[in-house]
């Protein structure tokens, strides 16, 4: 028969390990960061840049908006649409001006969300509504992690 402590040890061991890896994750700021009430890195847009880029974030989380409906509503073809409006047609037509300034962090999370949504559009097609929703998921944590690191102001 087990005792109560071969049930805490597992856990424990968990817990140690979530900490160990919410270490990894925790940004490390300078002082003068330390005091800012938004320590999230600026991306540097000029007015225009900033319009354009917050413009492209709307339509993504419209896009996310209309793939969940089109889940609710079992409506394959409106999950296809939405999704390929945040696909790889979205991120070729980004200016120049905006590429050229974000940094290598930025494009290592940008990148692979657009190509998340090119994969919804192709597996909305005949994959479980299941897997489209988890999908979707994976996708709005990509773009949690963007915008917890990265402002547009």
């Amino acid at each position: 028969m087990a005792n109560q402590s071969d049930h805490v040890r597992p856990v424990g061991r968990a817990l140690a390990v979530l900490g160990g890896l919410a270490l990894l994750v925790v940004p490390i700021v300078s002082p003068a960061e330390a005091n800012d009430p938004d320590p999230r890195q600026n991306l540097g847009f000029t007015a225009e840049e900033k319009a354009a880029f917050l413009e492209d974030m709307r339509h993504m989380l419209g896009s996310v908006q209309q793939i969940m409906q089109g889940i609710a509503a079992d409506d394959r073809e409106m999950i296809i649409a939405a999704a390929k409006r945040s696909g790889n047609r979205m991120a070729r037509n980004t200016p120049a001006t905006i590429r050229a300034k974000v940094p290598a962090e930025f494009q290592a999370i940008g990148g692979p969300i657009h190509m998340t949504f090119e994969e919804i559009s192709v597996r909305a097609q005949t994959d479980p509504l299941e897997d489209i929703t988890a999908m979707t998921a994976e996708a709005m944590n990509q773009c949690m992690a963007c915008h917890a690191q990265f402002q547009a102001d």
